[in-house]
């Protein structure tokens, strides 16, 4: 277990680290946007609208009550504009294919655990939909595409479960060697 993790350090850059290694290893659905990210770690809990991530990602406006978030995780916009444009190339049919398959559901149910809908149910189709359609556009998938199109109101990130696949993410990072992607 990790122990004096300050995760707010760690957030933007590891959700994209997270779904970029997603996008790299592995129709069309009606899809609506979500409204909000709700971050829970430990016992806070934090909600940012997805509108307020949108405008900063393409436009660098930061809201009042981004900014707000943003002081008190000690973070500058840019930092976090960089993390939710930061994108992976990847064919759309491929990454549908992978994540239609067993190894995908398996991919998908972990990722799940972190990223979910309020129930926490039909998490692993909700992320498949917004993983697909992100990439259906323009061949790559950003952060900021995953949020607009994820298909429930909320988006709960488990910010405990998150930080501690980073810290694994982090320590794999060395021992894996370069595969050409």
């Amino acid at each position: 277990m990790v122990k004096n993790l300050n995760f707010c350090q760690y957030f933007p850059l590891s959700l994209s680290l997270i779904l970029g290694i997603l996008g790299v290893v592995c129709g069309n659905l009606s899809v609506r946007a979500a409204d909000q990210v709700i971050l829970k770690y430990s016992i806070l809990r934090e909600s940012v609208s997805v509108p307020e991530l949108s405008t900063l990602a393409k436009s660098g406006q930061v809201s009042p009550s981004l900014k707000g978030y943003l002081k008190l995780a000690n973070k500058k916009p840019d930092d976090l504009r960089r993390a939710l444009n930061q994108n992976v190339d990847v064919d759309p049919v491929f990454l549908s294919k992978i994540l239609n398959s067993f190894a995908g559901n398996i991919i998908l149910d972990q990722l799940g655990q972190i990223l979910h809908t309020p129930s926490k149910k039909a998490s692993r189709e909700s992320l498949r939909g917004a993983l697909v359609t992100s990439a259906v556009s323009d061949r790559n998938i950003k952060v900021i595409e995953i949020l607009e199109n994820y298909p429930t109101s909320d988006l709960h990130v488990d910010g405990d479960r998150l930080a501690e696949v980073y810290q694994q993410i982090k320590g794999m990072t060395g021992q894996i060697p370069r595969l050409g992607f």
